[in-house]
């Protein structure tokens, strides 16, 4: 009763467990200090505390933990005498460590010796002397009563305990031999909340188990969170130990459905307890167990089909498929009769394999024989379905399955998951839960990655998060790292950061999901931070971290950091790695570095779609379309089928090229291939031609599509806009709103940009308005932008200017560009004056702005300023971008400047024009000589504007293209006004339709007359 007196507390505390908070950096910076090299003589133990006895207590842990690990006492009590010597004075951490020394090295007096001393005592402190005394009870029973004493001391001066103060307790219950000290402990784990603790909870199913409570033992075994193979081991020894054989082949059944797999532990502690078993159930189990048994090679029997059974999986654990393949046809073939073991060692190996025919083969003897109702043999039927991509045959046997376990429903579950039925894998889940069955780590990380792909999934997976910390299986690496996987791929990274920090071994796979949401969370440099710790700490990234690592140096343009990456994965012997090589060229791409691209694209030994993509697309974006269109011939003739991705790409270059035809034959091969239905290849189709000038084309794909999102109707919208059909414009934005599609700010791009072009002011106002009003959309600079350009064209000049004082935000050069083009329009040179110098204050180099200064000044016969213009532009040193124009003919483009002799056709095109220019001043053509900014006879300036590069483009398309072809020329600049009113004259006398694009916008000439209405 002395015991007892002795753990009863004078006071009793509740307590709320606070889980430990695992603080990273800290944490790596341990794992680096632990691989330093620990001394190893006693002479250097000295040499190098008389070398640093000024420097910190640090210094001492690596021979305090030598002296554990070798049980080195003298070691020890060396090298606290060092400390003592040295005049340092321990601190609490240096003084724990040393009692751990003592009690690790079998002292306990010197243990409580030090204790004793220690002034400054922590909870670390009383778990270290616990932990002596618990070591120390092996050989000295008095210790046990000492340590009760101490553990009640502790009680009285400590508010909150953990599962360390309670590990040593309860071993000195367990050799103290008295049931009501282990029970005391167990209602005071009760009380602080750590009853539940997976060690604090199996250490009191051991006891109860040694003290013969089987009851007890059992029902705390059946309430436990999480049971480890350790745990069903010592209740299933308890059971036999008792000579309760039937409940231990029944517990051994339960171990096997729980998904967790028993070890040769299990295996011979059943085999070798049981003698009689009574009943038909009891012997079918002991044959069930010799049979799982003789599949780990733990159960020798020398029948045929045991030692058949044997060498299939010894072929299957060898990994090597086909011969276990080969092995059963030649078991089969013997006349051997198979057993479940064999049907469930084959069906794996098939599964591997990915043999779906033997496999419904195999199937079909399972259901002959009868052993298609075996849990097992239907399980490895799901495996093999699932992994063969066969979910739909997973789901018959799974729903015509008479016993359903844990593993059938972790099988089907995961089976759904990864073929794209995530949300069947979570009904499956709610049934799993409405059955009653407890979800173990492997059901809660397949069901949380299908979450990662639903609309609602985040919810659901906060839901799962939920029941997964209630259930005490958040802290398994499977379950935390899918849990964090999703956080991660949602942009939620404060919540994947929270698991992130409690997970306490190192789990790659979890790091690499923290990196891929940083990158999608825009916080790139963290992701490459989390890759330094990782090489810091001494651990070895894979494929998928270097790949991942290389994306945030291309979304930061970090070149230097993403070749010292690729120069990484070299020595890793990475680079020839399909998804490394392609992170790598990706990376290369984005940091505008098409060289060294090329260069990592040519060593890729077999380039899939996504590196072809990849390649082509950093063609476009680095102005390099013709490449882009070369490649993708390249990537034909090497047999690579092009996806979705590959035809947006290249559509995207037809449409930077203004390709038509190119663009055309792009659009066949995507309807050959059945690619041209679906939304992102149709989007980037209309905005081709729009951008082609074909907006009848673009319009009629828009009005085939079946799925209309918003990058669709933006891409029309802003078709029609810069085609100058702003009626149909604002009609299809009506249409828009009227089918419920929430426009953004490109579409009021499109809107407001269709309102400049054809002068609908006070509209430009209302929908500038209602965008803030309407639809909560905050006006950025590129919708002042367009409302500036309204007013600009429409001579506003003043208004626009005070339009711009009164933006939230600094002016743009493109703005004060646009306006200063419309002060050169409508003569007003003071206006001019004054936006030419905002301009060239923001970008002091931009020659447009000169060009337009010198032209302004000349429309207005002020040649001195137009002279003291150039004069500035030449001091600066700033080149005018020369003005040219260019048509495509036959898929091969055909440029021409002003003036322009350089082409093989040139007498020809001259001829041309000069009789254009006879025919067109017959119907009433005025060569408006306005546009020429020379001082110059007017004789010279008629001169001057008949070969300016577009009629030259026009002339020859004239010559080089059946009678009823329209002709397409694109220019550079914007047209001047006399070749605006010339070419309206050459389709009338031509008889031909004319496309020009120009820097702002589509002119259609047809019949004489312009479709902008001559407002441009």
């Amino acid at each position: 009763m002395h015991f007892q007196a002795i753990l009863r507390p004078k006071f009793i505390f509740l307590y709320a467990s606070i889980p430990y908070a695992y603080n990273l950096i800290p944490r790596l910076r341990f794992c680096s200090l632990s691989r330093r090299t620990s001394p190893t003589s006693h002479s250097f133990l000295y040499s190098s505390f008389s070398r640093s006895s000024s420097s910190s207590s640090s210094q001492w842990f690596s021979v305090l933990r030598t002296a554990v690990a070798t049980s080195d006492l003298p070691l020890g009590k060396r090298a606290h005498a060092c400390i003592i010597t040295s005049g340092e004075d321990p601190d609490r951490f240096l003084t724990n460590n040393l009692i751990t020394m003592y009690s690790k090295c079998g002292s306990l007096s010197s243990a409580r010796c030090l204790f004793d001393k220690a002034p400054d005592r922590d909870l670390v402190t009383w778990n270290s002397i616990l932990a002596a005394f618990a070591q120390s009870a092996d050989t000295e029973l008095g210790s046990i009563q000492e340590g009760f004493i101490f553990f009640r001391r502790l009680r009285e001066s400590f508010v909150s305990t953990s599962r360390l103060t309670l590990a040593p307790v309860l071993k000195l219950c367990l050799l103290s031999g008295y049931i009501w000290a282990s029970e005391t402990v167990h209602g005071y784990a009760v009380k602080i909340g750590l009853e539940w603790d997976v060690f604090v909870s199996g250490a009191l199913v051991n006891i109860y188990s040694k003290f013969g409570q089987i009851g007890k033992a059992r029902a705390l075994f059946d309430r436990m969170p999480e049971r480890d193979v350790v745990m069903w081991n010592v209740m299933l020894r308890a059971y036999v130990e008792m000579g309760l054989e039937e409940e231990a082949l029944h517990l051994f059944s339960a171990f096997h459905k729980s998904g967790s797999r028993p070890d040769d532990v299990s295996m011979r502690c059943v085999l070798a307890g049981i003698n009689k078993v009574g009943s038909d159930e009891g012997k079918r189990l002991v044959k069930q167990i010799q049979a799982y048994a003789t599949k780990l090679f733990l159960y020798d029997d020398d029948s045929n089909v045991f030692l058949w059974n044997k060498t299939l999986s010894e072929y299957r654990y060898a990994g090597e498929n086909w011969a276990a393949i080969d092995c059963f046809i030649n078991m089969i073939r013997s006349k051997v009769e198979y057993d479940t073991v064999t049907l469930v060692v084959i069906l794996s190996a098939i599964a591997d394999a990915n043999y779906l025919k033997l496999g419904q083969q195999i199937h079909g003897v399972a259901v002959k024989s009868g052993f298609n109702s075996v849990a097992s043999i239907a399980n490895s039927l799901i495996n093999m379905y699932s992994k063969s991509g066969s979910v739909h045959f997973a789901r018959k046997v799974f729903n015509y399955m008479e016993e359903v376990d844990l593993i059938s429903w972790n099988s089907i579950i995961s089976s759904c998951a990864q073929s794209g039925l995530e949300d069947e894998s979570v009904r499956l889940f709610i049934d799993l839960l409405q059955d009653g069955l407890r979800p173990d780590q492997f059901t809660m990380a397949s069901v949380s990655r299908a979450c990662s792909s639903l609309k609602d999934g985040l919810i659901l997976t906060r839901q799962i998060h939920v029941h997964a910390v209630k259930t005490g299986i958040v802290t398994d690496r499977f379950v935390s790292t899918a849990l964090i996987d999703v956080y991660s791929k949602n942009g939620k990274m404060e919540e994947a950061e929270v698991l992130f920090k409690y997970k306490v071994e190192f789990d790659l796979a979890s790091w690499n999901a923290m990196m891929f949401g940083y990158i999608i969370s825009n916080d790139s440099h963290k992701a490459l931070k989390l890759l330094s710790m990782i090489h810091e700490c001494g651990e070895r990234a894979d494929e998928i971290t270097l790949a991942t690592a290389a994306k945030a140096c291309g979304c930061l343009v970090a070149m230097q950091e993403g070749k010292q990456i690729h120069g990484h994965t070299t020595k890793m012997g990475f680079d020839l790695d399909l998804f490394v090589s392609s992170g790598i060229l990706d990376m290369y791409v984005k940091c505008g570095d098409m060289e060294s691209a090329n260069k990592v694209f040519t060593e890729i030994p077999a380039p899939d779609d996504v590196a072809w993509t990849t390649i082509i697309s950093g063609c476009i974006e680095n102005g390099d379309e013709d490449c882009a269109l070369s490649i993708y011939h390249w990537m034909r003739l090497s047999g690579v089928q092009p996806d979705e991705y590959t035809f947006a790409t290249l559509i995207k270059a037809s449409s930077c090229l203004t390709a038509l035809e190119q663009g055309r034959q792009i659009h066949a091969n995507l309807i050959k291939l059945d690619c041209a239905s679906d939304t992102f290849v149709g989007t980037s189709l209309v905005d081709m031609y729009a951008k082609c000038g074909h907006i009848e084309d673009a319009y009629r794909l828009f009005k085939k599509m079946e799925v209309k999102n918003i990058a669709l109707w933006n891409a029309m919208l802003v078709g029609l806009a810069q085609y100058g059909n702003a009626e149909e414009a604002l009609n299809l934005f009506r249409l828009m709103i009227s089918n419920n599609i929430k426009p953004d700010r490109v579409t009021f791009i499109g809107v407001l940009s269709a309102c400049s072009h054809s002068g609908f002011i006070s509209e430009a106002y209302q929908y500038f308005s209602s965008m803030h009003k309407d639809y909560g959309i905050e006006p950025e600079i590129e919708h002042y932008s367009c409302l500036v350009d309204s007013l600009g064209r429409a001579g506003r000049v003043q208004e626009a200017e005070e339009l711009i004082k009164s933006m939230p935000f600094e002016a743009s050069a493109s703005m004060y560009r646009a306006l200063l083009g419309a002060c050169r329009l409508q003569g007003d040179t003071e206006t001019g004056k004054r936006v030419a110098a905002k301009l060239l204050a923001l970008e002091p180099s931009d020659s447009a702005a000169y060009v337009l200064l010198s032209n302004m000044y000349a429309a207005a016969n002020q040649w001195d300023d137009v002279n003291d213009a150039r004069r500035m532009m030449k001091r600066t040193n700033v080149k005018k971008d020369p003005g040219f124009s260019w048509i495509d003919v036959k898929n091969k483009l055909h440029l021409f400047v002003v003036d322009d002799k350089s082409h093989p056709q040139t007498d020809r095109v001259y001829e041309k024009l000069e009789g254009l220019i006879k025919r067109i001043q017959e119907e009433g053509y005025v060569p408006d000589t306005d546009f020429v900014l020379l001082d110059v006879e007017e004789e010279e300036k008629q001169r001057a504007l008949y070969y300016h590069s577009e009629k030259l483009a026009i002339a020859f398309g004239l010559i080089s293209t059946p009678p009823s072809t329209t002709l397409r020329v694109i220019k550079n600049l914007r047209v001047c006004g006399d070749c605006h009113n010339a070419i309206k004259y050459i389709s009338k006398v031509a008889q031909r339709d004319i496309v020009l694009r120009d820097a702002n916008r589509f002119h259609r000439f047809s019949h004489g007359v312009c479709s902008c209405g001559d407002y441009w």
